[in-house]
């Protein structure tokens, strides 16, 4: 029988080598496309069974590349990817007749259920499949436990653990609260590896990387015909932990109405597909994580109270990781060695000065950039390089603007989050480990930006410096009477907006450094200049 041929349709050469042979090892026949145009010509003159499209390309998006092709009649089915979280994107391309939606990052075994669904039958037997050997996408999370290992020598981190080996065999739910980066996933994992469920499967939901809309197909599934683009039946998250345990990472972003679905799960264990009219059973142990203070957004109206103490039978608060400094050379030996073997990079031991570095630095981003800097090292070989970067995250001034992070998603974040410690009182009728802490100043409050009238007109003069035009002003608010949950909105997009500007203006608007420097993707950069509106004054320099 032919091999299933799938077109990889993505702009970043490293997703595309990567796809390519992970799909290929596992059976199929991929070709991929770096462009939409070119998508779009070998969809034309090939015949393929399934697509996997990117949604943030240059000049052409995914978008844009789907319309095109349902357009012509087109019928394969198109799994859209994007690692914009929260993008109403993903609905659009729902409506535009896309089979499914995958926020990146996703895993190995959940790229293959998403392709086994849209080809059916049609779909190759799964293999265990390793993940290539010099696989470097940062897109993809291919090993069974993440990768990663509770490494820690500190009292707080041990006595985490040992709570988990007490509430392993419970049953109950667990709340893991903490800063992003602290290793909430990893407790998760170590939760389901104690428990009896272990044989059965772990399944990770990121609350934060989808829309509302489909975060609630992507949890309870669908029937045929519930939406548009529903052209099969799809069984939830719910439904593939049955028996195992299901992981809801920032359940602290998820919409009111999808919680009142998940209180109805966790106290029936029933729930009705979404367009279903039968109610489907399942037996899930359910763990939560947030860096959020959920009394508070109890409070502002965002989290349902009785949720939280439904939740919050068990919590565990973990401290960052400037709060176990004894914790930072153990982890650093953890990564040297299984970066150094991943790039055969020779490097087996850091030099004093580094490790120094190492110790003295806050680490506001906690392990997850520990980790990235370790990699980093293994990658360039260049320990004045990374001493640069940590002298100068050093230096810089605790009153300088921090990007919000209301757009983020995940642990991972389109900022990779840094957030404020979580603090919240313990209530006395719920157990919960306590963790050291330490005084954290406030995070700065920006400038408000005056806000100029939806209709009025800047005029351009003609300026000797091209990078001196001043910007339109922002977009205006919503009208009517704005909630305080808009109002922080706003106030979060207005400080991101000076942010960007501020930086694109020290670099005289190449983009890409300006990423570099505000650590984020150039495509995530090119979305948010996109959202604040602001213009590239180069586009206006003949004026």
């Amino acid at each position: 029988m032919d091999r299933i041929a799938v077109l990889v349709v993505d702009d970043e050469e490293s997703v595309r080598t990567f796809l390519s042979e992970l799909l290929g090892s596992a059976g199929y026949q991929v070709r991929c496309a770096a462009s939409g145009a070119q998508a779009l010509e070998m969809l034309s003159g090939g015949s393929f069974d399934a697509v996997l499209l990117d949604v943030v390309m240059p000049e052409m998006s995914g978008l844009e590349v789907l319309r095109r092709y349902r357009s012509g009649g087109g019928g394969a089915p198109v799994i859209v990817l994007s690692a914009l979280a929260g993008a109403d994107d993903a609905v659009r391309a729902m409506k535009m007749g896309a089979s499914d939606y995958l926020a990146k990052p996703f895993g190995n075994d959940e790229l293959q259920d998403v392709l086994a669904r849209a080809l059916g039958t049609r779909a190759p037997e799964r293999q265990a499949v390793a993940p290539p050997p010099r696989a470097v996408a940062p897109l993809l999370d291919t090993s069974p436990d993440a990768a990663r290992v509770l490494i820690s020598t500190s009292p707080a981190m041990r006595r985490a653990r040992a709570l988990v080996e007490r509430i392993a065999d419970t049953d109950v739910p667990v709340l893991l609260l903490g800063e992003s980066g602290t290793g909430k996933e990893v407790i998760a994992r170590e939760i389901h590896a104690r428990s009896q469920r272990r044989g059965k499967p772990f399944i990770k939901v990121n609350c934060a990387a989808l829309p509302g809309e489909l975060l609630e197909s992507e949890l309870f599934g669908h029937e045929r015909g519930a939406f548009t683009g529903a052209t099969a039946e799809k069984p939830g998250k719910f439904e593939l932990a049955d028996q195992g345990t299901i992981f809801l990472d920032e359940i602290g972003e998820m919409a009111i109405r999808l919680q009142a679905k998940l209180l109805q799960v966790l106290q029936d264990e029933e729930f009705f597909r979404v367009g279903g009219k039968k109610s489907v059973r399942v037996d899930s142990r359910v763990v939560v994580a947030t860096n959020r203070d959920l009394e508070k957004e109890i409070a502002l109206g965002n989290f349902r109270e009785d949720l939280y103490y439904r939740l919050n039978v068990v919590a565990i608060r973990l401290p960052p990781l400037r709060e176990r400094r004894e914790d930072v050379v153990p982890l650093t030996d953890h990564f040297l060695k299984k970066y150094g073997r991943h790039y055969i990079s020779g490097v087996s031991e850091l030099p004093r000065e580094v490790l120094q570095a190492f110790a003295d630095y806050d680490w506001p981003g906690n392990v997850r950039e520990l980790e990235n800097m370790v990699r980093r090292l293994c990658v360039l070989k260049d320990a004045t390089l990374v001493l640069d970067e940590l002298s100068a995250a050093s230096r810089a001034p605790a009153s300088a603007p921090s990007l919000p992070t209301a757009y983020g998603g995940g642990d991972e974040g389109l900022y990779g989050r840094v957030e404020e410690p979580v603090r919240m009182p313990p209530s006395s009728s719920v157990q919960v480990l306590e963790m050291p802490s330490r005084g954290v100043a406030p995070a700065p409050v920006p400038t408000p930006v005056p806000l100029e009238p939806a209709n009025s007109v800047i005029p351009t003069p003609r300026y000797a410096n091209p990078f001196d035009v001043p910007q339109p002003p922002p977009p205006p608010a919503p009208a009517g009477e704005p909630s305080l949950k808009d109002i922080g909105k706003r106030a979060a997009m207005l400080a991101e907006r000076e942010a960007i500007l501020a930086m694109l203006q020290r670099t005289a608007w190449n983009k890409r450094r300006a990423a570099t420097k505000l650590r984020i993707s150039y495509k995530a950069l090119l979305y948010k200049i996109k959202e604040c509106g602001i213009i590239d004054p180069r586009a206006s320099a003949e004026l």
